[in-house]
């Protein structure tokens, strides 16, 4: 294996380090930092780029500390515990900046400093674990190419790292464990198996368990199939099944930014997409004339029911976006979209830009297919005003982000 001395000079979206090799090819080196020289071991060519392994630190860059998971390094669930936290905040900017140049074409774009999250550590309030070949389960360890059993995770509420060393759970068809802790502590297990057969399970301690089909709703086993989550001093059912962010603080910070982006009069028709349980249908909709909202998910609309139980001008369709946008009369002065991190289809793409809204907000936890969808919407008129970074993964390179584009059809775009 050939070895190599590097100066990294950026990071990339999904963590590495980045430089160049004598003949100008990229080179990636995972968990290095812009300003460091490295001796780096290469694992991987391609035709115009390679991966290396860091073997030397040979001049550490000032951000560079100590991190804090005895993990880091091999599990794969975080890329930035060695960078002091002001400098992940300064990456995660310069990551959309570049993504949306890279991949969407925008040489000249507002992206505001990254908003810091109130809580780098112990935020999350979900533990997603796979079974492990020894038994028990695990984080994937991408070095080891493996599932290996942790003993601690610093970014996770520490009751579900201890949850986790309490679980003696055997299930031959089980795929994935999700553990998540609600805002009142309770505690819930969620199963997704191979089957839809739900196994005959006891526990000896206060704890919810429930099965995720494969629709992604939940059947309870034991106790309650959702948690109960605090946001901006609301409570949120969340199924088992159901999306929600990990950290209840950056959630905080989505909300504020889109309400601000969203600066709603009163007056304003307001379409959301992908609506999830309603946590931003929550607080859109007293600012708004009326609502309309499409989520996929059975189980997020039973919740959104539950938490907007007096909206009397919210009306909520079940299905795909692509299916029901089209058959809509609706011509909404605001549309805002919460995609998951694949983003949208091309179908659900041009039903959006075909409504011709004046505004528009998207809500991305994917920077990438933020850059992809951007360069359609971009064709179909629009133009985006800012992108504001948040922060809603610490430690990780993964950075939410929340847009604001503008409908002009000065040039006659078409879809």
């Amino acid at each position: 294996m050939k070895t190599l001395t590097l100066q990294i000079t950026a990071v990339a979206n999904g963590g590495a380090g980045i430089a160049q090799d004598e003949n100008g090819r990229t080179i990636f080196v995972p968990y290095t930092l812009p300003g460091e020289t490295v001796r780096a071991v290469l694992v991987e060519e391609k035709a115009h780029h390679a991966f290396a392994r860091l073997e030397e630190l040979l001049i550490p860059a000032a951000d560079r500390v100590t991190p804090r998971c005895p993990h880091f390094g091999a599990c794969g669930g975080c890329h930035f515990q060695h960078a002091r936290y002001e400098a992940q905040l300064r990456l995660k900017q310069e990551i959309v900046r570049d993504q949306m140049q890279r991949i969407g074409g925008f040489s000249q774009i507002a992206v505001p400093p990254t908003l810091p999250n109130p809580t780098s550590w112990a935020y999350s309030s979900e533990l997603v674990l796979s079974p492990a070949a020894s038994g028990g389960f695990g984080l994937w360890f991408p070095t080891e190419k493996r599932v290996a059993a942790i003993s601690e995770c610093p970014i996770t509420h520490p009751d579900l790292v201890a949850l986790l060393a309490d679980i003696d759970l055997e299930l031959p068809t089980l795929r994935r464990l999700t553990l998540r802790i609600g805002d009142d502590a309770a505690l819930l297990a969620a199963l997704e198996v191979e089957d839809v057969e739900p196994p005959e399970l006891t526990v000896d301690f206060p704890l919810s368990v429930a099965l995720i089909l494969p629709d992604e709703t939940a059947v309870s086993l034991i106790g309650d199939s959702y948690t109960i989550q605090a946001v901006k001093g609301r409570d949120f059912r969340v199924s088992a099944g159901c999306a929600f962010p990990p950290s209840p603080a950056a959630a905080a910070l989505v909300v504020e930014q889109v309400l601000a982006f969203a600066a709603l009069t009163g007056a304003e028709r307001v379409l959301e997409l992908y609506s999830g349980v309603g946590l931003l249908t929550t607080f859109l909709a007293p600012g708004a004339a009326d609502l309309v909202a499409i989520e996929l998910n059975e189980d997020a609309v039973a919740d959104t029911a539950v938490n907007l139980p007096d909206a009397d001008n919210v009306t909520l369709y079940n299905g795909w976006v692509e299916d029901i946008l089209p058959a809509l009369d609706v011509q909404p002065d605001l549309v805002v979209m919460n995609p998951p991190a694949k983003g949208l289809t091309r179908d659900a793409l041009t039903a959006v830009t075909n409504l011709r809204a004046p505004r528009l907000i998207y809500v991305s936890s994917d920077v990438a297919t933020l850059a992809r969808d951007a360069k359609f919407l971009t064709r179909a008129g629009y133009q985006p005003l800012t992108i504001q970074p948040i922060d809603a993964r610490p430690q990780t390179y993964h950075v939410e982000t929340v847009s604001l584009w503008r409908f002009s059809d000065s040039a006659g775009h078409r879809v």
